[in-house]
C-alpha cells in the first residue's frame, strides 16, 4: 500500500533516496563499530604492548563497540580464543621470524586477513608497534580493502643503526595512506613523524602513563625514606632495583593492582 500524505505521489513529505552498502547498512542498524586489533605482541607474551591490547578493547567492549584481536600463534595456541567480556582473539599459524615478530612477506597471510575482515565485518582496522611485522600486513591488506586504518607507536627508535634505516623506510611505505596515526607520548611523536615523513595533522598523542592521582600517598604515613615505584618487569625500566629493596617490589605490585586504564577512540 502506497503512502498518501503531503508529498504526493506516494511519498512521505521528506523521504529521500541514497545509495548505500551492506557494510554501512550493518552498522547503522547496530550502532557499533567493528574493530580488529593487531599485532605481533600479546599474551601469553608480557610487555606494555601486549596490556595494551588487552585493555584498550575491554574499554572499547563497555561502549558497545565489537573488538577482535589477529595475532600469530604462540606456541601450540591456535585458533580462535576468547578472553574477559567475550573478547575474539586469533591466533593465526604463522611462523614466527624473530623476537616473536612473524615474517613479512604480505601475501600468504592474505586468505587468512581477508576471511576474517569479511566475516567479522570489519570497519576499522587498528595495529599496534612498529616493530610489528603483523602490524604492516594488516594495514597493507586492509587499505587494499577500503578500510579505516590506525597504527599506534609505542616505542622509540633511532636513524642510524641498519636496522633502524630499514624499519624507518618500511614504516614510511606502510603509512603512506593510514587514516590516523596514534602515538603514547608527545616525544614519541616526534619521533614517529621524523622517521615516517608525516604530516602532524594525522598524529594525535594519548599519553601512555600512570594517572598520578590514584596513587596520591597518605598525609598521615609520610616518613623520610624515599619509594621508588617500577612501571615494567624489564631491567631498562628499574627491575634491577626490586632485586635490592622489598618495598620497592611491593609497591610496583601495588601499582599494578590497583592500575586502571580509560581509553577513548
Amino acid at each position: 500500500m502506497a503512502y498518501k500524505g503531503e508529498g504526493g505521489h506516494g511519498q512521505p513529505p521528506s523521504a529521500t533516496l541514497s545509495k548505500v552498502s551492506p557494510g554501512s547498512l550493518y552498522t547503522r542498524r547496530t550502532h557499533t563499530r567493528n574493530i580488529c586489533m593487531a599485532s605481533d605482541f600479546f599474551y601469553p607474551n608480557m610487555g606494555g604492548v601486549e596490556s595494551h591490547i588487552y585493555q584498550l578493547p575491554q574499554c572499547l567492549i563497555g561502549r558497545g563497540d565489537k573488538v577482535i584481536i589477529v595475532i600469530h600463534a604462540y606456541g601450540n595456541r591456535k585458533g580462535i580464543r576468547y578472553l574477559t567480556n567475550d573478547l575474539k582473539v586469533y591466533f593465526l599459524p604463522l611462523k614466527v621470524m624473530y623476537n616473536q615478530s612473524m615474517a613479512m612477506t604480505l601475501f600468504h597471510s592474505l586468505p587468512l586477513l581477508k576471511c576474517i575482515f569479511v566475516q567479522e565485518r570489519v570497519t576499522i582496522i587498528h595495529s599496534h608497534s612498529s616493530f610489528s611485522a603483523m602490524a604492516y600486513d594488516v594495514l597493507f591488506h586492509a587499505k587494499t580493502m577500503g578500510l579505516q586504518t590506525v597504527l599506534t607507536d609505542h616505542p622509540l627508535s633511532g636513524f642510524a643503526k641498519v636496522h633502524s634505516v630499514l624499519t624507518n623506510k618500511l614504516l614510511t611505505v606502510s603509512l603512506c595512506d593510514a587514516s590516523r596515526i596514534i602515538c603514547v607520548s608527545y616525544t614519541s611523536k616526534e619521533n614517529t613523524v621524523l622517521r615516517a615523513a608525516l604530516i602532524t595533522e594525522i598524529v594525535s598523542v594519548i599519553p601512555n602513563a600512570v594517572d598520578p592521582t590514584d596513587f596520591t600517598p597518605d598525609p598521615f604515613r609520610r616518613h623520610d625514606s624515599i619509594t621508588i615505584v617500577v612501571s615494567r618487569l624489564v631491567y631498562r625500566k628499574g627491575t634491577n632495583l626490586i632485586l635490592k629493596n622489598d618495598k620497592i617490589h611491593k609497591t610496583y605490585y601495588f601499582l599494578k593492582s590497583n592500575m586502571s586504564v580509560n581509553w577513548l577512540y
